[in-house]
């Protein structure tokens, strides 16, 4: 991923670009880059062409988008510290994304439709044509929320969700076992049915789903008693998640093939976890440093004290602070923040003294502050009687 340019770049569009803005430059950008458009460079061509096909591949998709713009890739894979893969510092194959490789326009809906015009149908491929091939599942999203000190550490939780999953009877096909799934009549397998009406502007052709096979292209005469021939049972299901220390509020994981099963063969969904983190009363956060206020007396203040101060994990760090120190001054401890995720590096640890005025003293107390505002040349506090006294 290292190598790779700016998604942003590779289209020519700002950060802030809407979705209208991305498919508008995806639009001109694959008819020019097309390999077919380039019979004299065609290897440059489609190399370009797949650079831009990734691009918008990830820019158009919300979430994705929502990973690239965080992590700076939105294959977790490819994250420091937030890795999967066998490769990864967890070895589970979690937090990456299920790649579509390059498979034409089978996954920008009716953006396939432009090389119909452009190369007069000679480029048709996509959905039209992969309509009734394997058909990866529908991604799942779940909300997990977690402490400040289990962001800091990094957490396994085991989370229960309740999903579609492969009928083990029928093994997903919706057939009973031992009878066979037949084409659609009615459609012929297309999945579905051109009418031609006459009108006074002429003949019109219009298109829609076959009703005899609800435009799957197939009939099941005798569906599976388990799933009712959907193919599917809803089961409970029970998965352990990592959560890498250093996550901040309201960033993703991604489960890769944890969300529901995939059509004709096709491979499963994702899972995407948005995690929450709760508030802390001790600590707070700013980017990868920890931020902390650290009461202390009058006296530590004046004289300087060795202070014990607590750190997120539970221990505690000794601390030198100098004589004359003044409410509100901060102190940094390197390297004591929170991990990074897209870098080796880590944050710092940075707490601020609070001097703390006592509300109470006893006369002897109160006599020895006077003795010394003396010494100071400060003028005692002089006790008069109200007004009404």
């Amino acid at each position: 991923m290292a190598n790779k340019r700016d998604f942003y770049e590779v289209l020519g569009v700002e950060k802030n670009a809407t979705d209208e803005e991305l498919k508008k430059a995806y639009r001109r950008l694959a008819k020019k880059y097309h390999p077919d458009a380039n019979p004299d460079n065609k290897q440059e061509a489609e190399a370009k062409f797949k650079e831009v096909n990734e691009a918008y591949e990830t820019l158009s998709d919300p979430q994705k988008r929502k990973m690239y713009d965080q992590f700076g890739t939105a294959d977790p894979q490819g994250f420091g510290g937030f890795g999967g893969g066998a490769g990864g510092p967890f070895g589970n194959g979690y937090y990456s994304y299920t790649s579509s490789g390059f498979d034409g326009f089978s996954d920008f809906g009716d953006l396939g439709d432009i090389f119909s015009s452009f190369f007069g149908g000679g480029a048709r491929t996509g959905r039209n044509q992969n309509q009734h091939g394997p058909r990866k599942g529908a991604d799942l999203n779940l909300n997990m929320e977690i402490t400040f000190e289990e962001a800091f550490l990094g957490v396994e939780k085991e989370i229960s969700i309740t999903r579609p999953e492969t009928c083990s009877v029928c093994r997903g096909s919706g057939a009973r076992p031992g009878t066979s799934i037949t084409k659609c009549p009615t459609c012929n397998g297309t999945g579905t049915v051109r009418q031609i009406q006459t009108t006074i502007l002429g003949q019109m052709q219009t298109t829609r789903t076959c009703t005899a096979c609800h435009g799957t292209g197939e009939i099941i005469k005798e569906p599976c008693d388990n799933c009712k021939g959907k193919g599917t049972v809803r089961k409970q299901a029970r998965i352990k998640v990592k959560i890498p220390a250093g996550i901040d509020d309201n960033q993703t994981v991604v489960l890769r093939g944890e969300g529901e099963p995939g059509e004709k063969g096709g491979p499963k969904g994702d899972l995407y976890i948005t995690v929450r983190v709760r508030k802390s009363s001790i600590f707070s956060r700013q980017g990868t440093t920890v931020l902390c206020e650290v009461p202390i007396t009058i006296t530590q203040a004046t004289l300087g004290a060795e202070l014990r101060i607590p750190m997120v994990d539970g221990s505690t760090e000794k601390f030198t602070i100098p004589d004359g120190t003044q409410t509100g001054t901060k102190f940094t401890i390197k390297e004591r923040g929170f991990n990074s995720l897209n870098s080796p590096n880590r944050g710092n640890f940075v707490f601020t003294v609070i001097v703390q005025t006592p509300k109470k003293l006893n006369k002897e107390q109160r006599e020895l502050l006077e003795k010394l505002a003396v010494t100071m040349n400060e003028q005692p506090p002089i006790k008069k009687k109200g007004i009404f006294g």
